[in-house]
């Protein structure tokens, strides 16, 4: 008897299948055009993204790191600086940080939605004997961070708020798109995110003049005119080829949030029942799912089960940043301690979610969880 295809938690190349014959005609056309680097397919993207966000402009940038690290110093952090953001996320929102010479300050998370708990932040900010610079909100998984709360408490604290949406394309709050609500809001293009390269890619939205020309120029060099540095810049380009990409698949972004969350439900409804903590979405909020998390009491058993069955699951993420050992020493707990997000890295999984995952793949991961002995 010939074993299953295995189901992958996400597939990138899917993505290009569907849609080979337009995403081909894009690449071709770059190649035809012989503009490689920072030309009028990047600036067609950026256009057509900042309206897509609601956003006044957007700056493309070499990936997502870079986008993190430009969009705070385009909001002024610095050397000596601190930053209050989430242990339980990618270490590349730490990383940025340290990339500007600023201070990590890390909050405890909200147990239902993953990402930074406005009271454990305020704690920190009334807490902390250096005043920090900024927050960084995290989208973890797709869901907006509680942008309202955290938006009043970094007002009070003299903080800006800058968003990282390296997981959250198209993720709304009301009617308002995530990446438009801080000063800046910074966008990872990685192959597996929502809205996807062909390589590394990134993006930086503000509707700020001021950090736009900042960020224009500190991508490139600081430069002023060209050669010439006004300030000390760095290289950090979106190339034409990911550009005109993911101008392209930004016609279909909504069509697979929308995907996503069909695929939710449909997980929802399966799972219901058995003894594990399904994810939540905030009433006022629209959760993208770039990952379907829940938690389980028997996490490590149960993703042995499932690859015996040939499904595949990713954690995300399996050590918090501060028990890392390249930063242990080097960043500041918040008041509180960081329990929630130990507990959580013990604990999550997460199902394949893509958009051209079919209901029978659904259906399958869904009676491989019931058949797990719980």
């Amino acid at each position: 008897m010939s074993r299953p295809r295995p189901l992958l938690p996400a597939d990138p190349g899917a993505g290009y299948r569907a849609h080979k014959e337009a995403l081909d005609r894009a690449i071709q056309g770059v190649l035809d055009a012989g503009h490689f680097i920072l030309g009028p397919r990047v600036r067609a993207f950026e256009e057509s993204f900042a309206a897509y966000l609601g956003a006044a402009d957007c700056v493309g940038v070499a990936n997502g790191t870079d986008a993190l690290h430009l969009a705070l110093r385009a909001a002024g952090v610095g050397p000596g600086d601190t930053v209050i953001t989430a242990s339980h996320t990618a270490v590349a929102t730490v990383v940025a940080i340290g990339m500007t010479g600023a201070t990590a300050v890390l909050a405890d998370i909200d147990p239902r939605t993953y990402t930074l708990d406005p009271q454990r932040v305020e704690d920190a900010l009334i807490r902390t004997a250096v005043r920090p610079k900024a927050v960084i909100a995290v989208h973890l998984y797709g869901h907006p961070a509680d942008m309202d709360a955290l938006a009043a408490i970094a007002a009070r604290g003299g903080a800006v708020l800058v968003e990282d949406c390296a997981q959250s394309h198209g993720a709304e709050i009301g009617k308002r798109k995530t990446g438009a609500m801080g000063i800046c809001g910074a966008f990872s293009f990685y192959p597996t995110k929502n809205l996807g390269a062909f390589g590394d890619g990134g993006a930086v939205a503000t509707s700020s003049p001021e950090a736009a020309g900042r960020l224009r120029s500190l991508r490139q060099y600081g430069w002023g005119e060209r050669y010439v540095s006004d300030v000390p810049g760095f290289n950090s380009r979106l190339d034409e080829i990911q550009a005109a990409v993911l101008e392209r698949k930004l016609d279909w972004l909504d069509a697979g949030n929308d995907r996503r969350r069909e695929i939710a439900r449909r997980y929802g409804a399966g799972l219901a029942g058995l003894p594990v903590v399904l994810p939540e979405e905030r009433p006022d909020c629209r959760h993208v799912y770039h990952q379907y998390v829940l938690r389980a009491p028997d996490r490590d058993g149960l993703r042995r089960h499932l690859d015996s069955l040939e499904i595949r699951t990713a954690i995300l993420y399996p050590v918090p940043v501060h028990l890392q050992p390249a930063y242990r020493g080097r960043v500041a707990v918040g008041p509180g301690g960081l329990a929630f997000s130990e507990e959580a890295a013990r604990s999550i999984v997460c199902l394949p979610i893509y958009p051209e995952l079919e209901d029978a793949d659904v259906d399958r991961v869904i009676e491989g969880l019931r058949s797990f002995p719980w």
